[in-house]
């Protein structure tokens, strides 16, 4: 037998041998790359990296050197609060036109979605049978006129004879009675020449407002019947046009002083992105409870709709001007800084260092802020560059000579409101007079 422990014993050997030269060779790289063995070349090293501007780039050995910023000063102005909601527009009247009679359908004279004035003929049933009634019953008419003619002559002399003590009373007071009756008959009977012009005048269907016509629901030939469900088009009166919208009960002290002042409260209708303005309008109602499981109230904005541009049942965004604040400190919304000690800014301290100075804030548009307290007009605040600030930190304004800075007030015209966390916004970018 061979022994096999002997004949493993060789290749073990060999691979213990294999491995012990991989480690020395291991061993020998790390002294070679080691940092400590050329201490020469790693002096020469700088712990950062160097920047354009000569700096060094945080977390790369951090830099002595001041930190380059952007700056722009708070301003003094005037600030517009405007409350946002989503609204719904509403035609001012909104009309199912139905036929008062029926018969067949002969004519339909409107084209669909054209606008009509009140009183333009829409469509027309035939009219054939109702003027036969009419015939009818003026023939009647004329019947009973021709026997209250004859009855009443007949009174007349009856009275003759009766002066004359040549008849009886009773055949006086009889002739009497049967004028009433036919005096009787015949309204009657006018009254029946009158419907039967009306029922004809309605063969006639006309536009009952001013308005933007819809789709028709029947075709000619088609039998309608009187008051039917089913109605021949449906008339919108789109000039003005409203637009129904709500806001939360915690904003409506401001709106509704001004608005039982008397004051015309703008109010402007954005596009579903917010983005596009589409009218301009007022504040026309509200109204008289607040809808306790949402507790919001509903106000319906009025907008003349000259263009067109609003269509009913269409949802927009409402921008109310509440309020326009006069005088106060606005400073830009991307200077404003959250810590755990509140809300701050690095104000310049001079021209060269920065200071954290607290703030009390008031409403927002998202570009602008009102600041209540720690700023005023004039102070100038950091833009960018905050994150590697503290207090005392030695800055270097890089904002370019050519470079105009923007001021709040300047942002207030054509700029679009932020959403607030409650779904409103306490301001709005673009400045409407109050």
């Amino acid at each position: 037998m061979v022994d096999h422990s002997m004949q493993s014993s060789p290749r073990n050997s060999r691979r213990w041998l294999f491995g012990l030269i991989v480690l020395l060779i291991i061993a020998g790289l790390c002294w070679k790359f080691w940092p400590g063995s050329h201490k020469d070349s790693t002096e020469q090293k700088p712990a950062g990296r160097a920047g354009k501007t000569g700096m060094m780039r945080p977390g790369f050995g951090g830099s002595t050197g001041p930190i380059p910023v952007r700056v722009a000063p708070a301003v003094q102005g005037e600030f517009p609060v405007y409350y946002k909601a989503l609204g719904t527009v509403t035609a001012l009247n909104t009309i199912n036109v139905r036929s008062r009679v029926g018969g067949e359908l002969v004519k339909i004279a409107f084209e669909e979605g054209q606008m009509v004035k009140a009183g333009d003929l829409l469509a027309e049933i035939d009219p054939r049978s109702y003027q036969n009634a009419l015939l009818q019953a003026q023939g009647t008419l004329l019947q009973n006129q021709a026997q209250l003619k004859n009855a009443q002559v007949d009174v007349e002399r009856y009275r003759g004879l009766y002066a004359q003590d040549s008849i009886a009373k009773q055949t006086l007071d009889t002739a009497e009675a049967l004028v009433l009756q036919y005096q009787g008959t015949v309204k009657t009977n006018q009254g029946a020449v009158d419907d039967a012009k009306l029922n004809l005048e309605f063969t006639k269907i006309r536009a009952p407002i001013t308005g933007r016509v819809g789709l028709r629901q029947v075709d000619v030939g088609n039998l309608v019947a009187a008051n039917d469900t089913t109605f021949i088009a449906v008339i919108t009166q789109t000039q003005p046009i409203n637009v129904v919208f709500t806001l939360p009960e915690n904003t409506l002290d401001t709106v509704l002083t001004r608005y039982h002042a008397g004051n015309k409260l703008p109010v402007e209708a954005w596009d579903r992105g917010d983005v596009k303005q589409q009218a301009v309008g007022v504040l026309q109602s509200l109204d008289n409870q607040i809808d306790v499981t949402t507790g919001t109230l509903k106000f319906k904005g009025r907008f003349d709709n000259k263009d067109q541009a609003l269509f009913p049942n269409q949802f927009v965004n409402v921008h109310l001007l509440a309020d326009t604040l006069h005088n106060v400190v606005l400073a830009p919304s991307a200077a404003i800084q959250f810590g755990n000690s509140g809300t701050f800014v690095y104000k310049l301290d001079g021209d060269k260092k920065v200071k954290v100075q607290p703030l009390v804030v008031g409403d927002t548009d998202g570009e602008n802020t009102v600041i209540k307290e720690g700023l005023v007009a004039g102070d100038r605040v950091v833009l960018e560059g905050t994150d590697r600030l503290k207090d005392g930190s030695e800055i270097e304004v890089v904002n370019s000579s050519s470079e105009v800075l923007t001021t709040p007030t300047e942002h207030l015209q054509g700029k679009p409101a932020a959403k607030g966390e409650t779904g409103t916004t306490a301001g709005k970018a673009q400045k409407v007079g109050s």
